[in-house]
């Protein structure tokens, strides 16, 4: 079980999902940019948003955070209408980082924060703790003009989440950060999943979402076209295994022999100082079969990896 699922929710456990979106429809003029598109996001879970430029994420996120009226369907998000009565209190209780984040220069880090903490009515008393968390508290008095990319879009993560809110919608995040910024950032959300908060994100690298969220939702021209977990989706669109074997030359040539039957594609992927390296594809129904037929070979081989389509392969596999 993933950690985050038995994580304490914000309020009852019982309570509304703090996204619910059922055959939402919105058009602009002759395009229609969300076509009858159905998801929830449970408290405490992290889910992705996935689907190339025009998909229809960034409608999507709009929609939610009401600035767009759909033309048909539900759009209820922690507990309420988007943009209808009791929305303004609601939208409080939303966090939301913009793939474009706009920041006023001359304001210095916490200016900032304590700016957005007085839109928001946050407490001020969370922006030190905010500022230390996001790894800003040593750049807190400088202008913002003087921060990177990387250092805008730590403060953005922070104003996001002034108010400890029960959603938070994070467009393309990762965008400026290194690798080590990355994986503190994603345990800065498990963090936030942990006390109940939901999460939706959308992101363009998706090996950084694959081991990360619990549920998927890939779009594609304003439709969903899978959803589920990472694992889920490679059972629904049973795409191929791939088998690596590493061993010397006969010894490879022995194991495709076993395998011939089952297997899809064989290929030599590379071949240094006698030692070479087979790749077999089988269908995922014939995995068992396989491993059985290489198991009297698996003592003399130096290696035997069974690997699953990465989210990269599920993603084109669903015809993104």
């Amino acid at each position: 079980m993933n950690p985050r699922s038995a994580a304490m929710p914000l309020n009852d456990m019982n309570a509304m999902n703090p996204v619910e979106l059922i055959e939402v429809h919105k058009a602009f003029g002759p395009l229609q940019a969300v076509g009858g598109v159905s998801l929830s996001v449970p408290r405490g879970q992290m889910a992705g948003l996935i689907g190339h430029n025009g998909a229809g994420k960034s409608t999507l996120f709009r929609l939610m955070l009401g600035l767009l009226p759909p033309d048909a369907g539900s759009v209820r998000v922690v507990g309420c209408t988007a943009g209808g009565p009791g929305w303004r209190e609601a939208r409080r209780r939303i966090g939301y980082l913009p793939e474009q984040l706009a920041l006023y220069d001359a304001l210095s880090g916490r200016e900032t924060l304590a700016f957005f903490a007085r839109l928001k009515g946050a407490p001020q008393a969370q922006i030190e703790p905010l500022l230390e968390r996001v790894g800003l508290a040593p750049a807190a008095t400088r202008a913002v003009r003087t921060y990177s990319k990387g250092m805008r879009q730590r403060l953005g993560l922070a104003q996001a989440l002034l108010g400890e809110p029960e959603l938070l919608l994070l467009d393309e995040p990762s965008n400026g950060l290194d690798p080590a910024a990355i994986r503190e950032f994603y345990a800065l959300l498990a963090e936030q999943c942990a006390r109940g908060c939901a999460v939706l994100i959308t992101s363009h690298i998706l090996a950084e979402l694959q081991q990360r969220v619990d549920r998927l939702s890939i779009l594609a021209n304003g439709r969903v076209l899978a959803q589920g977990s990472v694992q889920e989706l490679r059972e629904q669109l049973a795409l191929p295994l791939t088998v690596q074997l590493r061993g010397t030359a006969a010894q490879l040539q022995a194991a495709r022999e076993a395998a011939d039957a089952l297997v899809t594609e064989a290929l030599v992927t590379e071949a240094l100082g006698g030692e070479a390296s087979l790749s077999l594809r089988c269908a995922r129904a014939d995995k068992m079969a396989l491993l059985q037929r290489l198991a009297p070979l698996t003592g003399a081989l130096q290696d035997l990896q069974v690997l699953e389509p990465s989210l990269e392969d599920l993603y084109f596999g669903v015809g993104a």
